[in-house]
């Protein structure tokens, strides 16, 4: 019963599905009749839109281009204004407006690149000519404003102005005279000059210089460096040659050396140092101080301009060092060679960073040349003067055996050497590396010392009289000694040196008593007084003397001790505490043996007629008179 049912039931159900199935096909079919119509109409209405869909695309692209070439005339037209606005201020000329001139230049070069970009404008070549001629126009006008510009601020630097850049030490003490430093050399005026301040002048005011900048730039990117370098060089150039013509500086041949006398050259040389002192830090400083300012970003040109305003002016200066370290050497231009090295040594670091760069490559070179040419000229003048002091031959007579003019010419150069102690170092090291300058400078004395003394033993071999041999080379060893004792030398020559030659002035001394005294003395002495009988007329019986022997010793004592005061009275011992000690050396040998022969001898003279007549002095008179000896009295002069 149950089964029936529900297969029944489900028949039902399936046939109700079949039912629906079919309403819906019916209905899919109705829609898709439908949307097919739509389709066919609506590609009807398709078919009919598109024309107007052409029309308005080309409108619209019609308008995209007007656009287009509305914005591109109205950049042109601006560019036209600008042209126009540019052209205007360029035709005016820099010289009321330099600032706006120059902004002008730069906008008709931007028109340039515009149009020059531009090309499919069909008058643009037209406006590109124009603008290019008005350009070459504008740079000949910013070049002549340059030129005027520098002119009108480039002056010549006045001495008194220079001077006042100078340190306190450097500043001469009357105008128009520059200190002489020869003259004023001293090692520590030297080191309190190595801090001293150099103040280089305002060669251009400060103002000025960015607006050379800016013209000098206009006509670098004109591509006009030449008339650049040209317009400068000639303007800075004689400027410079005139500051230091005002200053004093000449150019002078080595022929026009050799003709001067000494002293108008060696006043020449001490400004000459004083020049170079002032030419490389003030003038040569304060022209790279411009040249850096008005080519800043122009590296090339800058160098280029600094080597051609100054090559004539450090040619001008060196030369006249050239001619000096090349004339004839002599003895007296050793030390003013020796103050240019110096200066030259001085100023090297400053001469290296000012003259930078390849352009420059000459100058640094001929001045480090001109510094070695004066270190071997001044060498060279050592050897010089060691050869000429062994050799002098000058007849200059010393009569009454005092120092000689050479031997104080020597001793003086010497002590002048001292005072160039840290120069010379300098300069041995310049040819001996290796070399120790205090033992090289310590030979080169020694070597002109040991010239002065054999110079000294030939000059002594003039006098007749071997006492006065003895007494001039005394005199002179000790000048020698006592000089070197008193000054720097004797820290470099040493005790020993010092030493040694005392004793050879002792041995001098020691020879003069033993040839100037050794005859009188041999009159006071006993051998020769005893008769050869044992007993004579008028003898002292007890010692068997004779009287006349007596007598006609005390005349020979007599007339040989005045012979030698007249004579070595008019000698000199220039050194008091030496003359006194040779009058006294004389005196303990002389005074003794005459106090024992009056002694032993005086009673048989003075027993007999006019005892006077033979012993004319005392002891006493005779000490008085030995302190009248070496005291270079004339010939007139009376007796104290």
């Amino acid at each position: 019963m149950g089964v029936p049912l529900a297969m029944e039931t489900l028949t039902e159900r399936v046939a109700f599905m079949r039912e629906s199935l079919q309403k819906s096909q019916t209905i899919t079919d109705n829609m898709v009749s439908i949307l097919g119509s739509f389709d066919h109409r609506l590609s009807a209405l398709e078919t009919a839109m598109r024309p107007t869909q052409v029309r308005t695309h080309s409108i619209r692209r019609a308008h995209e281009n007007i656009d287009k070439t509305l914005k591109a005339a109205d950049v042109i037209l601006a560019q036209f204004d600008l042209s126009r606005q540019a052209e205007a201020k360029i035709l005016r000329g820099p010289h009321e407006d330099l600032e706006s001139y120059l902004e002008a230049v730069d906008q008709l070069r931007s028109n340039i690149r515009f149009f020059s970009s531009n090309k499919n404008f069909k008058s643009s070549d037209g406006v590109l000519n124009h603008a290019n001629n008005l350009l070459s126009k504008a740079i000949l006008k910013l070049e002549e404003e340059f030129r005027q510009l520098l002119t009108s601020y480039s002056k010549p630097v006045e001495p008194e102005r220079l001077f006042e850049c100078l340190p306190n030490s450097l500043r001469p003490s009357s105008p128009g005279h520059a200190k002489n430093s020869s003259s004023n050399h001293h090692e520590h005026s030297n080191k309190a000059l190595e801090g001293a301040v150099y103040t280089p002048p305002t060669l251009i005011p400060p103002r000025i210089l960015p607006l050379l900048h800016d013209l000098a730039q206009q006509m670098v990117q004109a591509g006009h460096q030449q008339q650049l370098l040209k317009i400068y060089r000639e303007t800075r150039s004689s400027v410079l040659e005139q500051s230091l013509r005002k200053l004093g500086v000449e150019k002078l041949s080595k022929d026009d050396v050799q003709k001067m006398q000494w002293e108008v050259l060696e006043a020449k040389i001490g400004n000459w140092i004083h020049f170079m002192r002032i030419a490389v830090k003030l003038l040569f400083a304060g022209e790279m101080k411009v040249c850096d300012q008005i080519f800043e970003g122009m590296d090339s040109l800058k160098e280029h301009c600094f080597a051609d305003v100054t090559a004539n002016s450090v040619a001008m200066l060196l030369s006249f060092g050239e001619s000096i370290a090349k004339s004839k050497r002599s003895p007296e231009k050793l030390f003013v060679l020796l103050d240019m090295y110096e200066i030259m040594c001085e100023l090297q670091p400053e001469i290296e960073t000012i003259f930078d760069g390849k352009a420059c490559a000459e100058m640094r070179e001929s001045a480090l040349s001109l510094t070695k040419r004066l270190a071997q000229t001044a060498q060279e003048t050592f050897g010089d003067f060691e050869e000429a002091v062994e050799k002098d031959a000058t007849k200059t007579a010393v009569l009454d055996g005092t120092v000689h003019p050479l031997t104080s010419y020597v001793i003086n150069y010497v002590k002048f050497l001292f005072d160039y102690q840290s120069t010379l170092k300098q300069l041995f090291q310049e040819f001996d590396k290796g070399g120790e300058a205090n033992s090289q400078l310590a030979n080169v004395t020694i070597k002109i010392m040991q010239a002065l003394m054999n110079n000294l033993d030939g000059k002594s071999k003039q006098y007749k009289d071997a006492a006065l041999t003895q007494l001039f080379l005394m005199n002179n060893i000790h000048y020698m000694v006592r000089s070197v004792r008193r000054s720097e030398a004797k820290d470099l020559l040493g005790d020993d040196w010092v030493q040694i030659h005392r004793r050879i002035v002792q041995q001098h001394a020691n020879q003069y008593k033993r040839v100037a005294w050794g005859k009188i003395l041999q009159t006071l002495s006993v051998q020769g007084l005893t008769s050869s009988g044992g007993s004579a007329m008028g003898s002292d019986n007890s010692s068997g003397v004779s009287r006349a022997m007596v007598k006609e010793r005390f005349k020979a004592f007599n007339l040989q001790f005045e012979e030698l005061h007249q004579r070595q009275s008019q000698w000199t011992v220039p050194d008091s505490e030496l003359r006194e000690s040779l009058r006294l050396a004389v005196a303990e040998v002389l005074l003794p043996a005459y106090r024992s022969f009056i002694k032993r001898f005086g009673p048989l003279i003075e027993n007999g007629k006019n005892p006077q007549k033979y012993i004319r002095y005392t002891p006493e008179d005779l000490d008085r008179m030995l302190g009248e000896f070496f005291e270079g009295k004339t010939w007139n002069e009376p007796r104290r």
